[in-house]
């Protein structure tokens, strides 16, 4: 059987949970989804566990109440805001020679234990950089190679357990265990880049509501991630104080004119260049604006975050590293963002990134608001993921597909009736399916299970 899962993304602005589960060709398929306003969150951060605690419960009760699944597995975003890295390095002897998944879990822990983490924070991901056995040459996976020492040069994330603690107490209200918490901008990272890019090195750049994200890929593994406290709500707070608005005029204005492109000499007659807004203090009064006004409160704003990114690359010796830059979030909406970046980052190609859209009759992924939660789906049900250990420190490995009798009878069922009849349908077929591979029960029972088996799919072919 698939396993089902559910993913939290817990942002500042909203809170996004999805269920879903792959199918039996390895594709994700998506049984519910549900939205709720944050409240209690502030830079990603659980500030008031009741509040907090309703936004999550709203969100997943709406994502559980229209998919009707149980839930096997709950991965869960924390930002970048309350976490560390670091380096380090692990070596085991190998008295039998061979390489297993055995000595690449043991080579792993050992690098984290070798890391010395303070108490006050907890590993959330342990991800190789690279392998060495025999003092060779790197490698990126050392499974099943013949040697007597091996090596890992690892970077380890780690989250204050006190972030960690708040996030599972604000669960609780939904009956939700937390079997694994992601990086945000890991998930977005997995999201929106593909492999070569990985390869080649990839800037990620998630620019959200009120923190901005860094994730650095080389060589398909995480060289660095970093955080800026700086988001666009910023921005909201920048209009609002040079404007003399109240922030959710502010906002308005930000959602529907916020750009960084200039006006135009030739811009057409009919296009808005001046709108109203209430006054600070006297909402019954309003006033005129230019937007000539807005674009340049907006611009220096933006340009803060991208030139604190830039000084944190550079600082860290990583320019090297990165060879295209990749901009997803909220953010990443406002018009000639790519312009401007380009600006920041000369010589380095510029690419505004939209998560890959999974199809589903949902929902369109389409939306770089989504990076994080489309990140969360993948890192959960990858059946063949990269080496790591999560942040229950089990070792992430390949995942055989079981090849039950149940599998056989639902496969046929897919093969068969998919392009005959819709998604609901086939969910009860698959139910009926399940039903006959009970092994516990009597052959009378069975047989008029049998008989509305097939009487189901001669009402529906």
């Amino acid at each position: 059987m698939t396993k089902s899962i559910l993913a939290i993304d817990i942002g500042t602005t909203s809170v996004v949970s999805i269920v879903a589960k792959n199918d039996y060709n390895d594709k994700i398929n998506i049984l519910g989804i549900g939205k709720s306003v944050s409240n209690g969150i502030a830079k990603g951060a659980i500030i008031d566990i009741d509040l907090a605690s309703t936004s999550i419960k709203n969100s997943v009760d709406i994502a559980r109440s229209s998919s009707g699944n149980n839930i096997d597995e709950t991965i869960v975003s924390i930002s970048g805001i309350h976490t560390k890295s670091r380096r380090s390095v692990g070596s085991i002897n190998i008295p039998s020679g061979h390489i297993t998944i055995k000595e690449i879990n043991q080579v792993l822990a050992i690098a984290l234990y070798d890391a010395q983490i303070v108490p006050e924070y907890e590993a959330i991901h342990v991800i190789p950089l690279y392998f060495k056995v025999d003092n060779n040459d790197e490698i990126d996976n050392p499974l099943n190679m013949n040697g007597s020492r091996l090596e890992v040069y690892a970077h380890i994330i780690t989250a204050k357990k006190t972030s960690l603690t708040n996030i599972k107490s604000a669960l609780k209200s939904s009956n939700i265990e937390v079997t694994n918490f992601v990086l945000s901008a890991y998930a977005s990272t997995i999201a929106t880049i593909k492999e070569d890019q990985m390869k080649s090195g990839t800037a990620v750049l998630d620019l959200g509501g009120s923190t901005s994200e860094l994730a650095i890929f080389k060589n398909k593994s995480m060289l660095y991630n970093d955080i800026i406290p700086i988001g666009s709500e910023h921005i909201t707070h920048d209009l609002s104080i040079m404007l003399h608005t109240p922030l959710n005029a502010a906002g308005e204005v930000k959602k529907q004119y916020a750009s960084l492109i200039p006006k135009r000499e030739d811009q057409d007659l009919n296009t808005i260049t001046k709108v109203k807004i209430p006054v600070l203090g006297n909402e019954s009064e309003s006033k005129e604006i230019s937007l000539d006004f807005i674009q340049p409160i907006i611009h220096a704003r933006v340009e803060e975050i991208l030139c604190l990114i830039k000084d944190k690359i550079t600082i860290n010796g990583l320019t090297p590293s990165v060879n295209n830059i990749v901009l997803t979030g909220g953010m990443s909406k406002v018009p000639g963002l790519d312009i401007l970046a380009k600006k920041v980052f000369p010589n380095i190609p510029v690419k505004i990134s939209n998560p890959i859209n999974i199809q589903n009759g949902y929902i369109d992924f389409n939306d770089a608001t989504l990076s994080t939660i489309v990140g969360l789906l993948f890192y959960g049900l990858d059946s063949d993921p990269t080496f790591e250990l999560d942040s229950n420190k089990q070792l992430r490995t390949k995942k055989e597909k079981v090849y039950t009798p149940e599998v056989k009878i639902q496969e046929k069922i897919t093969q068969t009736v998919s392009t005959r009849i819709n998604t609901r349908q086939t969910e009860e077929l698959n139910d009926l399916a399940n039903d006959l591979n009970s092994i516990k029960i009597d052959k009378k029972e069975k047989k008029s299970l049998l008989a509305s088996f097939w009487k189901k799919i001669g009402d529906l072919l």
